[in-house]
């Protein structure tokens, strides 16, 4: 993603405009079980979009971020698994990817997504971020005006761990 926003950012520069979309996850919000790799890439997307956008804005480009929610896609048909996968976490392991199936089986279509992106790219004055789907509204919201103990309630209770 850096590189591609490298190797535009001059033509961007030159024409005095552009826009940069980078495609984040609602796990570039909130934490998710057995999904550490893959959340904090989507966390390190949030910052690095926040903190280039104020780079970049005076030189008439924005940089906005694309939220989808959980989707109907193979996502979890291509999770990264651990090498070595410890049987003290393969109950909740095999619990969270159970739970992740049904999830993308109830999941917003990938047009959704696709209508977010449009979106994004066409607004006249683009916000930073743009949820994609119900659910990822939902979560955004939560997120920031939930005291962080219930919010962590519900997540625990949402994945089913004990509180």
């Amino acid at each position: 993603m850096a590189r591609v926003v490298n190797a535009v950012l001059p033509i961007m520069r030159a024409q005095k405009g552009g826009r940069i979309i980078n495609m984040s996850s609602i796990l570039g919000l909130i934490p998710s079980p057995f999904s550490a790799y893959y959340a904090s890439t989507k966390h390190a997307i949030e910052g690095y979009t926040e903190s280039l956008d104020h780079e970049v804005r005076g030189s008439g480009i924005r940089v906005v971020l694309v939220q989808p929610g959980v989707t109907r896609t193979s996502f979890e048909e291509n999770l990264t698994r651990a090498d070595q996968p410890m049987d003290t976490y393969a109950e909740g392991r095999a619990r969270s990817e159970g739970l992740m199936r049904k999830w993308v089986e109830a999941g917003d279509d990938p047009q959704v997504v696709a209508d977010t992106v449009v979106r994004a790219a066409t607004a006249t004055k683009p916000n930073l971020r743009y949820p994609a789907g119900k659910q990822s509204s939902q979560v955004s919201m939560l997120r920031r005006y939930l005291p962080r103990g219930i919010f962590d309630k519900i997540m625990r209770k949402f994945n089913e761990f004990p509180a």
